[in-house]
């Protein structure tokens, strides 16, 4: 087959999203498929295409919409079609088309599909209407409406695929409200919508969004998590717990910093990340005496990342409500690594031992749950043990066991639109 996939942003910029994208095009090639993904061209400075993806990415006309250039945004309509279509005549006949977009991505991967006259798999990766709602609560009404109408310009009327077919596609669900609307009328067009995780599925399908939801979750690099499973871990004198992650509000970096001081723990905890709330977490550190216990590495690529995964005693997932699938946490399980659970719902996901699970969403129950798990990693460590993840548990998250997976659902799309 060849596949098309098409997202808001190139699979080289920063993002769990991305690095999704770019193994999936890795194992599929693996099994003899061809995969080309649609993006909007970087813009970052001294960022260049890799020649050796030059031909599987069509780099598409693009305008720069964050400060530090990582992220663009390419518009959906004539221009795009066009520059789109011109790179396609040049490769063999497209397949299918796979959208990872909510946004632009999505809008120019539909309109792709319509001229190119292909089934549509779906994979909605983001859990549009809480972050909005996160980001900016009062204005988030306003920006559902605008989505919509932004769907209808450059879409024009909803045209759902097989209406009342046995993929459970059919016509938008009125009853679904705010972002989830939105996501609706993307969906209606589409052969099979597919979800990351279990309970973002259930999500979509309980706000209307999709009768069916297949569940396609993101694997891990088998490659890397060999590299990184062979490095020794660092000497240590009391547990370490590792953060990743984004720091902004719905991510609850502050709170696990509250939760931290509030439980006393003996440990080392490492902050692996950066955003809006840098600054305020430096400063919260720095206030509640932490700067002994507590560091800030910043952002880090991949690899390293996973290193101070695998480096960890355990790893700690503080946001509730808002991930999709909360890739850190798989990460964690491929390597070994035990996580302190906020999502409980990501933890039923996650389903491995050891873990421990925060029983509600207050400070004082993560600084409670942060005390019992540090006190069983140190009696561990005094016995001489560590306390890891099973190997055998570890195996099925890695991409190689979700390839084959994802080539089922792309095969009964096939079929479907036969």
């Amino acid at each position: 087959m060849h596949i098309l996939i098409v997202t808001d942003q190139h699979p080289e910029s920063l993002g769990g999203v991305q690095v999704a994208i770019r193994l999936q095009r890795r194992f599929l090639e693996r099994l003899g498929h061809r995969v080309t993904i649609a993006a909007p061209a970087l813009h970052r400075p001294g960022t260049e295409t890799d020649p050796a993806n030059a031909e599987a990415y069509i780099d598409l006309p693009s305008r720069p919409i964050t400060k530090d250039r990582e992220y663009g945004l390419s518009w959906p309509g004539a221009r795009t079609d066009r520059a789109l279509a011109a790179r396609l005549a040049e490769l063999p006949r497209v397949d299918l088309v796979h959208v990872q977009g909510d946004f632009w991505g999505a809008l120019i991967g539909l309109r792709a599909a319509r001229g190119l006259r292909v089934p549509v798999v779906l994979t909605l990766h983001n859990n549009v209407d809480e972050g909005t709602r996160a980001v900016s609560p009062g204005l988030a009404p306003l920006a559902f409406r605008a989505l919509r109408v932004w769907r209808g310009i450059t879409l024009g009327r909803v045209r759902p695929v097989r209406r009342g077919g046995p993929d459970g596609r059919g016509a938008v669900d009125r009853s679904a409200n705010g972002a989830w609307r939105y996501l609706a009328s993307l969906a209606a067009e589409a052969s099979i919508v597919t979800a990351p995780s279990p309970h973002f599925a259930e999500a979509l399908r309980v706000h209307g969004v999709a009768e069916r939801v297949a569940i396609t979750p993101n694997g891990v690099d088998d490659e890397a998590i060999a590299e990184v499973r062979a490095l020794p871990r660092s000497a240590r004198t009391r547990p370490r717990l590792v953060w990743l992650g984004r720091m902004s509000a719905e991510k609850r970096v502050l709170e696990f910093i509250e939760a931290v001081a509030m439980s006393g723990i003996d440990a080392d905890v490492a902050l692996h990340g950066a955003g809006l709330l840098l600054g305020k977490v430096e400063r919260r550190i720095a206030e509640l005496g932490l700067a002994d216990r507590v560091t800030i590495p910043g952002p880090v690529p991949y690899r390293d990342a996973l290193a101070a995964i695998h480096d960890a005693d355990a790893l700690v997932q503080t946001s509730i409500g808002f991930e999709t699938q909360g890739l850190t946490p798989f990460e964690a399980a491929a390597l070994g690594t035990p996580t302190i659970f906020c999502d409980r719902r990501i933890a039923a996901d996650v389903a491995v031992s050891p873990s421990w699970r925060v029983p509600d969403s207050s400070v004082a129950a993560l600084a409670r749950t942060l005390s019992a798990a540090v006190e069983r990693l140190s009696a561990e460590a005094a016995a001489g043990t560590q306390l890891r993840v099973a190997e055998s548990e570890s195996r099925r998250f890695l991409q190689s066991t979700r390839v084959e997976e994802l080539v089922e659902v792309y095969e009964r799309a096939v079929a479907l639109k036969s």
